[in-house]
């Protein structure tokens, strides 16, 4: 990293301690008070990628930032952790999830050692399960998520696992999937229908057919893998 990024970076933390101790709206924030504009902040880096200029996404991953200094800067205050930590960590991270690039997790290999794995995207996600002793392929998605991202995450996680239930697979555009979405929205709000609600307890019970499936008792597997294939023929 060159000077200036460094030394810009080490500029914000130390702006954001100062306006933790002498602005009254910095210093009586809290980790909890701050996700409402955590969540707006994160809505807003997506439109600038989306439909913004380079200088809004400019703004708008600075605005992001400023959240994560400022969440470890209360943090710091606290006694839990500081910047230090969350930087540290992601390096660790980074290093620990491409071992053919750090071989011991720390030092950079001059040549990549061995071929990559066929499959990056199942690599990786089989090193998170290690680091966080995850037992299923749903374990650690954000309950966060909005219904249809989390059916989205639920999906491609089951389909990355290679999860033994059937999916959909019919070729659609971008195009005729949004529009579908708002006819079936719209149809839902007609009828009295939260299709918001409705659509997360659909993936709920996909979600508990998945771990039937998953971590059979008797037969139960076979019974779920039918009725988890049946609703997303469905939902196809």
């Amino acid at each position: 990293m060159s000077e200036r990024p460094r030394a810009d970076l080490e500029e914000l933390v130390d702006l954001v301690a100062v306006l933790r101790d002498r602005c009254p709206w910095d210093a009586r924030q809290t980790p909890r008070s701050l996700v409402t504009y955590l969540i707006e902040e994160t809505g807003e880096v997506v439109d600038a990628v989306e439909v913004g200029t380079d200088e809004d996404l400019v703004e708008e991953l600075g605005d992001l930032l400023l959240q994560v200094v400022l969440h470890a800067r209360i943090a710091e205050q606290q006694g839990r952790f500081d910047i230090r930590d969350v930087a540290g960590g992601i390096v660790t991270k980074l290093r620990r999830r491409h071992p053919q690039f750090f071989p011991d997790g720390i030092t950079l290999s001059p040549t990549p050692v061995g071929p990559p794995p066929d499959d990056l995207d199942r690599s990786w996600e089989a090193r998170k399960a290690v680091e966080k002793g995850r037992h299923s392929s749903l374990d650690g998605i954000a309950e966060s998520l909005s219904a249809l991202a989390r059916a989205v995450k639920v999906i491609a996680r089951v389909r990355k696992h290679r999860v033994a239930v059937d999916l959909p697979t019919e070729a659609l555009t971008a195009e005729q999937v949004g529009d579908q979405i708002l006819a079936l929205a719209a149809r839902a709000q007609a009828h009295g229908i939260d299709a918001d609600q409705a659509t997360r307890e659909a993936v709920r019970r996909l979600e508990e057919r998945v771990r039937g499936v998953e971590h059979p008792a008797g037969d139960r597997a076979e019974n779920s893998a039918q009725d988890l294939a049946e609703d997303l023929r469905r939902l196809g």
